[in-house]
């Protein structure tokens, strides 16, 4: 079987998660069926995209590290067990994310959100691009430093279960019903966890939204 995308438009994102998924799931039976190096190949594919979501749960470097490679480590002794309901990263994705929450929960850390990655089209990113603007006033830019900071204590604020959904869907970018699959939710609850989170933030944020 050719593994290969390139015969999936590049604009169609569905197309191209289903193709994924059967990629995937034909990896997978191969090493169900005993080709075990073929691992090495779903571990090259997801390796960093795990790694920047547990990173973002964690900010921590070296724990994330550890927790990816924890991650594979339980994917690859639960393979024979996987039998394709789902996608295979959305799989993956669900063990990575469970052990960064059983680490948060025992380390009681916090996570740490960057301004440059909530996605363009909220209405908090409007306000870092006019306060980050170089034809902006200094003392706009001045509170570019200071929102960073209200930020983060606005997310410190959310459960580790918001701060979950929010990360997944702000800085990976996958949908509701993907992070319904990966949280064991509805993608209900999903929408009602984002739909607080943002408004905690606008709440925490009014001073600055209001200039």
């Amino acid at each position: 079987m050719d593994t290969s995308l390139t015969n999936v438009a590049a604009g169609d994102t569905s197309a191209l998660r289903k193709r994924e998924a059967e990629v995937d799931w034909w990896l997978v039976q191969r090493i169900q069926a005993g080709e075990v190096e073929r691992f090495d190949e779903l571990v090259h594919k997801y390796r960093e995209r795990i790694w920047s979501v547990v990173y973002h749960l964690t900010s921590n470097r070296e724990d994330a590290a550890d927790l990816t490679q924890d991650a594979f480590i339980k994917a690859f002794k639960s393979i024979n067990r996987f039998q394709g309901q789902s996608a295979f990263f959305t799989w993956l994705y669900r063990i990575a994310v469970n052990g960064a929450l059983n680490h948060l929960q025992k380390a009681k850390l916090r996570r740490f959100f960057s301004l440059e990655q909530i996605r363009d089209e909220e209405p908090v990113a409007e306000l870092v691009a006019q306060l980050a603007d170089p034809g902006a006033s200094s003392d706009r830019r001045a509170c570019l430093s200071e929102l960073q900071q209200k930020l983060n204590e606005a997310m410190q604020k959310l459960s580790i279960k918001h701060r979950t959904v929010v990360t997944l869907f702000e800085i990976d970018g996958l949908s509701h019903e993907e992070i319904a699959e990966i949280t064991g939710t509805s993608v209900g609850t999903v929408r009602s966890r984002l739909h607080y989170a943002k408004e905690l933030l606008k709440s925490d944020l009014s001073a600055y939204l209001r200039t």
